[in-house]
């Protein structure tokens, strides 16, 4: 039987044909291999160089590799976070004739690692719990697209750390199954098998001394199902806010950021009855917020009020025609947000007057400003706009008898 490489793209059998096929995935030379850290497999796995590419390559057979390349390529459709598939090879045989195995060939995922090769070192508690965070965003952005893993494991999952965000991205999907919709026993069976799973890897953590003290396995295990069930639960709930009440919809941030998580993207969907709110999850290192806002505004700001500023910033975005869901980071989203500054931020501030807000930091001035339209706006059940807040904040704040206008220095 010929070689034949089964692959979407045309470009990709071109590179991946200058590697050995006719050596088992074992036996091939170091010359076309690449020193990169693997996590535990059930099958051969090496990272090989094919043209400016680092691609992982696995022997497995040939029903379950081209079963895993079109589960994979399914989850690039949806937009969640996998490895990228290439190819799938067939008709391989040695050089005495008798087949060798099938081969899955995926693009390596640039500055990610498997799990244990990030335990080498023994890492903080508060890094642990990051990581196991964003594992049950994955598992919450699978089960929302229907996406059964069968399998969650350390083992089948790959982190990242991206300008301070955390990501996992799946990378074994073999077990995989794609439904149009998960029922509950079905999401159930996939975070029960996370729990044993994960307990079980950190006990081999453990072991090997690589784990710190004070993490306990089994309740870490215990612990990434509360972590996802407050996520889902979030997520999912419907919700169609009346036009206008975007305090409805900052509530619904707040709720995720005390849950430990941040909003990547938000989409609103507008409908007769209202605004339909769509919300994408993760995880974030300390700093990153103050990163964030410099970068995109040119603010400089402390942690807890960069973050308030974000939400506003995101929510603001979301109701602009040229906002571009997906693309949070990208020119579009820079552009945005120095209107944002030009035409929110700035207005805002300088309606305070001059002799109450000259020695206010300006984004801790916004970040009072947000915080007092939130209270209003709760009370009153009705979305409290901005010059309303200013009016009251400046009245019954400011200008409070006994009240002293506190100094940049002062801000937190």
């Amino acid at each position: 039987m010929a070689l034949q490489f089964s692959a979407t793209n045309p470009e990709h059998p071109a590179f991946l044909l200058e590697l050995p096929w006719h050596l088992p995935l074992e036996e091939w030379p170091e010359k076309h291999l690449v020193t990169l850290p693997r996590g535990i497999s059930r099958h051969v796995v090496r990272y090989a160089r094919a043209g400016s590419d680092v691609v992982a390559v696995k022997e497995l057979a040939e029903r379950p590799a081209v079963r895993e390349y079109e589960l994979l390529r399914t989850l690039a459709r949806l937009g969640i976070p996998a490895v990228d598939p290439l190819a799938v090879v067939t008709g391989r045989t040695g050089t005495d004739g008798e087949p060798l195995e099938p081969v899955l060939i995926t693009r390596h995922l640039n500055g990610s690692l498997p799990y244990r090769s990030m335990f080498e070192t023994t890492m903080r508690p508060t890094t642990v719990h990051r990581l196991m965070d964003a594992l049950a965003v994955l598992l919450v952005r699978l089960h929302l697209a229907g996406f059964a893993w069968g399998d969650c494991s350390l083992s089948n999952t790959l982190f990242r750390r991206d300008a301070g965000a955390y990501a996992a991205y799946l990378v074994d999907a073999e077990t995989g199954e794609v439904h149009d919709r998960l029922s509950t026993g079905q999401r159930e069976y996939d975070i029960d098998l996370a729990r044993v799973n994960i307990s079980g890897e950190m006990l081999d953590l453990e072991a090997s001394g690589a784990l710190h003290p004070s993490v306990d396995p089994i309740a870490f295990g215990a612990e990434i199902c509360q972590r996802y069930e407050g996520l889902w639960s979030e997520l999912t709930r419907t919700s169609v806010y009346p036009a206008g009440k975007y305090h409805y919809i900052e509530r619904r941030m707040r709720r995720l950021n005390d849950l430990g998580f941040d909003v990547a993207e938000m989409q609103i969907a507008n409908s007769p009855n209202g605004d339909t709110i769509t919300f994408v999850p993760k995880v974030v290192d300390a700093g990153h917020h103050q990163r964030q806002l410099l970068r995109l505004t040119g603010l400089d700001a402390e942690e807890n009020q960069a973050r308030r500023l974000l939400n506003d910033l995101e929510s603001w975005m979301a109701t602009q025609e040229d906002y571009a869901p997906g693309d949070p980071l990208g020119a579009r989203a820079e552009v945005l947000a120095h209107r944002w500054v030009r035409e929110v931020f700035r207005p805002t501030v300088r309606a305070v007057p001059q002799e109450l807000r000259s020695t206010m930091d300006p984004a801790e001035l916004y970040h009072e400003l947000l915080e007092h339209r939130w209270y209003m706006s709760e009370r009153a059940q009705l979305d409290i706009g901005l010059e309303a807040a200013v009016a009251d904040y400046t009245t019954s704040v400011l200008r409070r008898p006994g009240t002293e206008v506190p100094s940049a220095s002062d801000s937190s």
